[in-house]
């Protein structure tokens, strides 16, 4: 038996499943109805227990093919009910297997509705899944005494640069916990991809020459890499820039914007998005805890492009003066919808129409002198 105690004292029992250690981290929700082994290795969990809204997880098991980051950094999964016996012909091992050798632990038979619930109206917070043997009491001691990490992007973040070769244009990703999807639907189109860590400066980037920079996704909060905000502070205007979750926040930080602490965020595949300048709407992948606030836009060179339909959010940002923009969702899905893969062609094409005006100007010049 293991038992998940909130800090505000409120006590799960249920059945361990995974690894057997403890674990504290701060507790969320995501409501996909699938894609449980992109969300558990999707690097902006870390330092997260994870509720999954879907009553029954693990049901079509464990594949190669599916991973998001060979070591998902998820602090713990919490389930109504995990499947033992998947059936699926791309299975290769259980949930419960996977987890044990990730050293990630689990709980199921806990009422994950009203789990949910609680989060919905008192907002996230930090929970321990432990056995029954220890006292809530000396659980909420622990948790008290327990600061949740504020280092996340470092402990996911490469450590070293390097290279996905391709014939087209030369993009460095700048990798805050990047999901292996946004690779994927660059090496799709060709791109030379350079992979480079999160506090990598403008300059070392500069020297890479490239076409264009990706800010990848990430956990935490976006102000607690402030190297990361001076460096795309420098690369605007210089590069063009696309931004995708925490690259999105950290492109608003560098543009004089605000973000803030949402009260449990948004973590799903059915998150719809408006887009301002087309009129349509799309239904997005989303995970993140914080939020751009649109007020502070109003004295920056960004505008905004799409809001959530859900609670009017921002969901889009683009310069004014800079080939730079950024989605707070995942266009890359992995796991959720493809309806907005198409961003990443408008990056190409921005990086296209960038390099078109370089030319022109330098023909201009030319024919001046």
């Amino acid at each position: 038996m293991k038992q998940l105690v909130l800090e505000d004292g409120t006590v799960f029992k249920g059945e361990g499943f995974g690894s057997d250690r403890e674990t504290i981290g701060e507790v969320v929700f995501n409501t996909g109805m699938t894609g449980y082994q992109e969300v558990i290795s999707d690097p902006s969990y870390c330092g997260q227990l994870v509720t999954f809204t879907y009553p029954l997880v693990g049901n079509y098991g464990i594949n190669r093919d599916d991973f998001e980051t060979v070591n998902p950094a998820i602090l713990g999964v919490i389930v109504k009910e995990h499947c033992e016996f998947p059936s699926n012909f791309r299975n290769e091992e259980t949930l419960d297997s996977f987890l044990k050798a990730k050293k990630i632990p689990g709980i199921s038979g806990i009422d994950t509705r009203k789990l949910t619930k609680i989060i919905r109206e008192y907002g996230t917070m930090k929970a321990m899944i432990t056995s029954v043997d220890r006292s809530v009491e000396e659980v909420l001691r622990i948790l008290e005494d327990t600061p949740l990490a504020t280092d996340q992007v470092k402990q996911v973040s490469t450590v070293k640069p390097y290279v996905v070769p391709g014939r087209g244009y030369r993009i460095v990703l700048v990798d805050y916990g990047m999901k292996h999807g946004i690779l994927r639907e660059f090496t799709k189109r060709n791109c030379h991809v350079t992979v480079v860590p999160y506090n990598t400066s403008a300059e070392e980037i500069e020297r890479l020459k490239p076409d264009g920079v990706m800010l990848s996704n990430g956990p935490g909060d976006p102000k607690s890499v402030p190297e990361a905000i001076q460096t795309i502070r420098d690369l605007i205007g210089v590069i063009p820039v696309f931004g995708i979750c925490l690259g999105h926040q950290l492109i608003a930080l560098a543009a004089g914007a605000d973000t803030s602490k949402m009260k449990f965020g948004h973590r799903g595949a059915n998150q719809p998005v408006k887009d301002l300048r087309t009129g349509r709407t799309f239904i997005t992948s989303q995970n993140h805890g914080y939020a751009v606030d649109p007020e502070s836009l109003e004295s920056t060179k960004l505008r905004l492009t799409q809001f959530s339909l859900n609670d009017e959010t921002v969901e889009g940002l683009e310069h004014l003066r800079h080939p730079v923009f950024s989605v707070q969702y995942h266009p890359e899905s992995s796991p959720g919808p493809e309806d907005t893969s198409h961003l990443f062609d408008e990056f190409l094409k921005r990086i296209k129409d960038t390099q078109g005006t370089k030319k022109e100007d330098s023909t201009c010049q030319s024919v001046q002198i």
